[in-house]
This record gives C-alpha cells, sequence and structure tokens, in this order.
C-alpha cells in the first residue's frame, strides 16, 4: 500500500510538471490575428506600427498600442524590397524597429507534436510503473528464503559493546572468556586436542542482560554478530524457516570467525512432538535444519552458535546434547554490588544533583532486573525533565523505584470519602501485620494513592537479599497478603473487590508451598502437578494431574486449612492492636502516604518494635 501510494504521487508530480510545461509552449504558440500585407503597408504609412519582426515568409507586426498580429511576404523577397513594392518610403520604414531571425522549425514541430505526444509518454510511463512492480514481487518472492539476520560488523565503532559496558554477571562473562579466547586464537586449542563448544545457551530471566552479554562477547573477540530472533525463522510458507538457517550459517562461515546469535530461541527450539501441528510442522523443520547445521560444524569454520531463553525446561533434548548446546550460562539476577555496578553504567551522561546517593538506590531495588535498572534511571531523568530542572535528584529516582515496582500514579483516579476509608483500613491491616509478623518484609511505605491497577499499596522490602525460603516466611507472606481482607471485614463487617489480587496471591503461595516445595506435613515432601509440553493447548504448557481424585481433595483441604489458619492469625493481630490500625488509618486518610521513618514512630508509640530494615534509608 505504502509503494502504491508513493507511485501515485510520483505520478501525479509528473503529470503536473508536463501540463505546466505545455501550458508555456502553448502560450508561445498562441495563435495571433493574421493580416494581409496591403493592410500592414496601411497601417506603416498611417504610423501605426512599432516594430516588425520577420521569421522566413512570417511577419510578426507589433502595434503602437502594444497588440501583435501576423503576415506573410512573398516567398524568397526581403520584407523592405517588399514593402518598397507596395510604395512604403524609406522614411516611413526608418521609424520601425525592423528585425530578421533566421527561420528554425524546431519549436514549430515541437508544439505541433507535443499535444499528441504527451498521452503516448503517459502510456508507456504507466506500463514501465506496472512492470516494474511485479518485477519487484517476483524479486521479494525468490528472496524469501533470505535470512534476516541483522549483521554487526568488528569495525562498526557505535554498535560495538564490550565486557566493560556489561556491568554484574562476572560469572557468566568469566565463563564466556574462553569463547573469546577461541575466537582469537583458535589454534591454541586445537593443537592441544581441545574442541571448543559449538554452542553457548544463555539462560536467565528477563531483562538480565542476555543479549547484551552475547553482543559483547562478539565485541571483545572482534568478530562479525549475527543477531536473529527465532520468531523470525517461521513465515507463512513451507520451508521458508529451514532456507532461511540455511542461509545464516552460509554468511557466517563466509565471515567466519563470527557469532551466529538467536535470541528467544524457544519459538522455534520446543520440544518436538508436543504441539498438535504433526512431524511435518514448519517449526520443526526449522529445528531439525539449526540441529543439522550445527553437526555440520567443523572446527577449524570458527563460528559459534549463541542462543538466549528464559524458558530452558521446553527446549528440545536435541539441542541440548553434547556437540550442540553443551555450554550453558546462567544470567541471575544481580546482588547489590552488580545493581550498584549497572547503575553507575547507566548514569552516565546524566547530570545529578549532590544529594543522589546511588548506593541507596542499590540497596532499595532489590529483585530489579539489568533493564528495570536502566527503565529507573530513564526514569528517573523524565522526572526531572518534566519540573523543568536541569539535574536529577535522589527524590527523582526514589519515585521511579515506586513507578517501575507499582505503575504510574494515577491522579485522575479519585477515590470517594467512604472508599479512601475503606483503602486505609485496607493498606493498614496489610502493614500493621507485615510489622509484627517476625518473617515478614519491614514495610518501607504506604499509601492510598492510586498506582497501575490498585487503589493504594503497602511497599516492603527484604531486610536483606535471600536466596532461599523458609516455610515460616510464606506463612506469615500468606497472613500479611490476608490483612487487608481481614481488616475490611474486621471494621466495616463487609468485603470489598479490592482484596481480589490479595486472595490471589495468597492461594497461588499456598498452593506452591504444598504442592511444588513439599512444605505440607500431611502431603509430605512431593511434587504434584508438574508442567508438561506433551499437554498444550496453542502452545502453551498445561499442568499435568499425576496424582488421585483422593490427593485432589487433600490438597484442597491443605490449601483450605493453610489460608484459614494464615486468615486467623491475621485477625487475631488486628484485634489485639485494634488502636494502632485505627491510628494508621487515620494517617492514611489524613496524609495519604506514610513513609518508613513515621510509620516507624508510630509503631514505637504503641511500644512495637520496629524491625532492622536495610543500613540506609530511603530518603537522604
Amino acid at each position: 500500500m505504502k509503494s502504491f501510494s508513493k507511485h501515485a504521487v510520483t505520478a501525479l508530480l509528473a503529470l503536473m510538471l508536463i501540463a505546466g510545461f505545455y501550458s508555456l509552449l502553448s502560450e508561445q504558440f498562441k495563435t495571433a490575428e493574421e493580416i494581409p500585407i496591403s493592410q500592414l503597408v496601411s497601417d506603416i504609412n498611417a504610423g501605426n506600427v512599432k516594430a516588425i519582426k520577420v521569421t522566413g515568409d512570417d511577419i510578426r507586426i507589433t502595434f503602437q498600442d502594444g497588440s501583435i498580429k501576423n503576415s506573410k511576404k512573398e516567398p524568397e523577397a526581403a520584407i523592405s524590397q517588399t514593402l518598397k513594392n507596395y510604395n512604403v518610403s524609406e522614411e516611413q520604414l526608418s521609424k520601425i524597429n525592423l528585425a530578421i531571425e533566421n527561420p528554425s522549425g524546431a519549436m514549430f514541430w515541437l508544439g505541433a507534436t507535443l499535444p499528441f505526444l504527451i498521452p503516448i509518454l503517459l502510456i508507456f510511463f504507466f506500463f514501465w510503473m506496472a512492470s516494474r512492480q511485479v518485477k519487484n514481487t517476483n524479486l521479494q518472492a525468490f528472496s524469501f528464503g533470505k535470512s534476516r539476520a541483522r549483521v554487526i560488523g568488528p569495525d562498526d565503532k557505535k554498535e560495538k559493546i564490550t565486557f566493560k559496558d556489561v556491568a554484574g554477571v562476572q560469572e557468566a562473562k568469566e565463563e564466556l572468556k574462553e569463547i573469546v579466547e577461541f575466537l582469537k586464537n583458535p589454534e591454541k586449542f586445537l593443537n592441544i586436542g581441545a574442541r571448543i563448544p559449538k554452542g553457548v545457551l544463555l539462560m536467565g530471566a528477563p531483562g538480565t542482560g542476555k543479549t547484551l552479554l552475547a553482543r559483547a562477547v562478539a565485541g571483545e573477540a572482534n568478530v562479525p554478530f549475527f543477531h536473529i530472533s527465532g520468531s523470525e525463522f517461521v513465515e507463512l510458507f513451507v520451508g521458508i524457516g529451514a532456507s532461511r538457517v540455511r542461509d545464516l550459517f552460509k554468511m557466517a562461515k563466509k565471515s567466519a570467525p563470527a557469532i551466529i546469535f538467536i535470541d528467544e530461541i524457544d519459538a522455534v527450539g520446543r520440544q518436538r512432538g508436543a504441539g498438535w501441528g504433526g512431524g511435518h510442522d514448519e517449526r520443526e523443520q526449522t529445528l531439525n535444519q539449526i540441529l543439522v547445521e550445527m553437526d555440520g560444524f567443523e572446527p577449524h569454520e570458527k563460528v559459534i552458535v549463541m542462543a538466549a531463553t528464559n524458558r530452558p525446561d521446553v527446549l528440545d533434548p536435541a539441542l541440548l546434547r553434547p556437540g550442540r548446546f553443551d555450554r550453558r550460562v546462567i544470567l541471575d539476577l544481580p546482588d547489590k554490588k552488580e545493581r550498584m555496578d549497572i547503575l553507575s553504567i547507566h548514569a552516565k551522561g546524566k547530570p545529578f544533583g549532590e544529594d543522589v546517593k546511588l548506593e541507596t538506590i542499590a540497596e532499595r531495588t532489590v529483585g530489579f532486573s539489568g533493564a528495570d535498572l536502566q527503565n529507573l534511571m530513564n526514569e528517573g531523568a523524565i522526572f526531572a525533565a518534566r519540573e523543568n530542572r536541569k539535574k536529577i535528584s535522589q527524590l527523582d529516582l526514589i519515585k521511579s523505584i515506586e513507578k517501575v515496582l507499582l505503575g504510574p500514579e494515577r491522579k485522575s483516579h479519585l477515590l470517594t470519602i467512604d472508599e479512601k476509608k475503606i483503602a486505609a483500613y485496607h493498606e493498614a491491616g496489610h502493614a500493621l501485620i507485615s510489622s509484627i509478623l517476625p518473617h515478614a518484609d519491614p514495610v518501607h511505605k504506604v499509601s492510598v494513592v492510586s498506582r497501575g491497577r490498585a487503589a493504594g499499596y503497602t511497599l516492603k522490602l527484604p531486610s536483606e537479599e535471600r536466596h532461599l525460603y523458609s516455610k515460616s516466611h510464606f506463612l506469615d507472606e500468606i497472613a500479611v497478603s490476608l490483612g487487608g481482607y481481614a481488616a475490611e471485614k474486621f471494621v466495616f463487617k463487609d468485603i470489598t473487590t479490592g482484596a481480589a489480587d490479595d486472595l490471589s496471591r495468597a492461594t497461588q503461595i499456598a498452593r506452591s508451598l504444598i504442592m511444588r516445595y513439599g512444605m505440607s506435613d500431611k502431603i509430605g515432601p512431593v511434587v504434584l502437578g508438574e508442567k508438561s509440553e506433551q499437554l498444550s493447548i496453542g502452545g502453551f504448557p498445561m499442568t499435568e494431574k499425576n496424582y488421585s481424585e483422593d490427593v485432589a481433595k487433600e490438597i484442597d483441604k491443605e490449601i483450605s486449612k493453610t489460608i484459614g489458619d494464615s486468615f486467623k492469625k491475621a485477625a487475631d493481630i488486628l484485634l489485639n492492636n485494634k488502636v494502632l490500625l485505627d491510628k494508621i488509618a487515620n494517617t492514611l486518610i489524613e496524609k495519604e502516604t506514610i513513609e518508613r521513618e513515621e510509620f516507624d514512630n508510630i509503631l514505637k508509640e504503641a511500644g512495637i518494635k520496629p524491625k532492622k530494615g536495610l543500613h540506609k534509608e530511603l530518603h537522604p
């Protein structure tokens, strides 16, 4: 459609130019009144003629009043002789500006033929445009099987990055240094009989830097980087994916040493036979071609295939066997030191105020990925620019944390007086229970200002970074999730839809505690209901019910019992601390937001020792 519009505009402009040129010519060849030579003689004798221009046998007469008329002289006779033959005196002729030009037939023939030539030229023009369109379409049809990989050359200074541009993931970089060394000096490995891995699979949560790290490997090794997504292999036509795989590997071998990077390889690398497509599914043919191409590599070809996925559990076993993706690199979420390094990289080129302490921001962003931290720094800069400030403050970065975690503040979402009171008691319930239960995370902020889909929120951050979670922690988190529900029921003797997400989270934790982590005394240390790729609808895995109906009843009872016990625990805490609950809720109604320092003071006034948080406070 864009191509047609472009050609239509071109044709319209051409027509306008031709019409303008034709109108210019038509003005030149505009027919004037023709008079006999005897009339010309009379006008000359009367002194009415100003100038005469002779071209061949044609006479162009300009009169004193500016009018122009034409006439004809005798063939092969001079104009002066002709006028003398008609008794025009030399005195009258001397008063006239007489000009004689050599005759030229080019303009005459152009003016005569152009009206007939223009339609013919237009017809040829449109036929040429149509044939060009058909030719381009044919070429596109033949180029379907060509690789769509984007190539970053070793000399591309703008796109090239190295390990120093990738913060964190130190263990992953150590693993990949061998790949860099092989690409730089393959003889060192080949001479000793070592075989470098042909495939490297980068596994990690979204935003942990898998693509960035793959580009850094190519930058360190100073080799071409062929980047393509797994979804770009699969097209409408059968065999296109396999053809693109062959073309991609062919291009990489010509540019060896080189790196091929397939992002989101699970789009084509899922376990075969798991879907409804049958054995000749286009995706499976593409996967088969990738397997064949990787098997066809020889050590001297110096081409390494890297791939990234956040779902390694769904990949076909043939991809993961030795000789293919036999080197697997795991990228975890960054810890505090790594978050500090990532923030420092994204802080380059940004003007910061004197109060900015990136270490404090790194402490408050537990669970953030590298992409989240990049987004946080960008949002901080946007906050400062929005208020026409030249520097980014600590408060800008703090507000960015909340925006990345919970979504933008919804200032237009105004609560009624009754809704605000319900929301205040709801969030006060969460905050109070989280502060009293020993294994729950400490509260850093409570607010009834809407963010994202929530009417209010309680911001809890762990006092230290955890990698292992206990059963006591899960039970306390369930009770905290039910705190808002319990507060509504306890204070208003009614419940609202505001607790829907809390109930969903509590149920999910209870189900995982029983069926996934083996933390139920009654069910025992077993894992039930594993996800299976063999049971899938539309490519989405379903939970395999690998237990009997009797066990299913026991699971339901255990989930109900776990949630019921946690709800009773939450309700008892609210009942025993009714005055403190009212104090927190009334403060929220009045101020809408309670920061950690003020919240800790409210707890101290009630005789409750606040939990020890991280060393530095959220605000400077």
